[in-house]
């Protein structure tokens, strides 16, 4: 927003060389614009850490909207009540985050369209289920899906006929930054892997837009641009992740993200199931995580302390400020695994 007046003074000025005033006087300085607040810009600024940012879970629920996306994104669509309120408690009931979809630069408003359900059953067993939607009843599929999906099984691995799931939040109607960093990458990602990229509503930690997460993998990463993302995800589909925009798996708890982040950091990138957590311990105000990798057998002690923020404003659209958590790695150690 400007002050008040201030985009006329531009105009006036940039016709005659004057300021236009009531008062007529000349060479006074222009009012200056003020800048909108961008939350992402802010946490560049302010150096927020990404590491154990990852929000927890095991289950998605993708389903296609290409029109405009309501501020709270599923919830605020116009289904019948009694389709929504099924597939809102299915997915409740496996603590599911329901995510809308579309692909990027597509904005009609098509009768027809895809939802897809994601789990991240264990190590390496990742799991997928599709189909389609025309009309509300359509979505009944998803709980039946859910409860498919979630069945144990004795089958590991990845679903070969269906590669990981790309998601780029770009919500603006939740958040300015999503859409002005997320479309960019959305993009940059769509012209490498266009069957793989989707455009996605709100995933959380809109201040370290632009947010992309891997589905049924489970891996969150922030602060990606055009620039740097298509390696990112290059690295990512060749098993091969590194810590610098990792902000999490999301089978892990935030200490855990951290120490992974850590081994990672030591001794470079690995695969999406390389490390496994020994141990987490709390005393004396310091965590120690333990942190295996697999292939290995090597073993590291990561300490690391989490402590809160003054606070600031963390959003573009909530001008409240509020703490935020954030973790400190004090050492990462060697250890013995005889």
């Amino acid at each position: 927003m400007t002050g008040p007046g201030s985009s006329d003074v531009g105009r006036q000025e940039g016709a005659s060389g004057q300021q236009g005033s009531d008062s007529g006087q000349q060479g006074a300085a222009p009012v200056p614009r003020q800048h909108a607040f961008r939350c992402a810009d802010a946490a560049r600024e302010r150096g927020d850490s990404i590491g154990g940012t990852a929000p927890r879970g095991t289950y998605w629920v993708l389903v296609e909207h290409r029109g405009g996306w309501p501020v709270n994104g599923f919830d605020g669509l116009d289904l019948d009540p009694d389709v929504y309120t099924e597939v809102f408690a299915a997915a409740q009931a496996l603590r599911a985050r329901i995510l809308l979809i579309r692909r990027h630069g597509r904005r009609s408003r098509a009768t027809s369209g895809h939802w897809g359900v994601m789990h991240l059953a264990g190590p390496g067993d990742l799991r997928q289920i599709w189909g389609r939607w025309r009309h509300d009843a359509d979505l009944l599929g998803i709980p039946v899906a859910l409860r498919e999906v979630a069945k144990p099984s004795t089958r590991a691995g990845a679903d070969e006929d269906h590669p990981p799931v790309i998601l780029v939040c770009a919500h603006a109607q939740h958040d300015l930054c999503c859409a002005i960093r997320g479309r960019p990458v959305a993009a940059a990602l769509a012209e490498r892997w266009p069957k793989q990229v989707w455009e996605c509503s709100h995933v959380g930690g809109d201040r370290f837009a632009a947010n992309v997460l891997v589905v049924p993998d489970g891996v969150y990463y922030g602060n990606l641009d055009a620039n740097n993302a298509v390696d990112v995800l290059e690295d990512h589909l060749a098993d091969r992740i590194g810590s610098q925009y990792l902000r999490g798996y999301t089978d892990l708890a935030p200490v855990e993200q951290v120490a992974v982040g850590a081994a990672l950091k030591h001794w470079g990138p690995a695969g999406r199931f390389d490390h496994r957590i020994d141990s987490a311990d709390f005393e004396d105000g310091r965590w120690r995580v333990r942190v295996r990798r697999v292939p290995t057998e090597q073993v590291l002690e990561v300490e690391l302390t989490a402590s809160r923020t003054v606070p600031h404003q963390l959003t573009c659209r909530g001008p409240q400020k509020a703490m935020a958590v954030t973790f400190t790695v004090q050492s990462v150690t060697a250890c013995s695994t005889i």
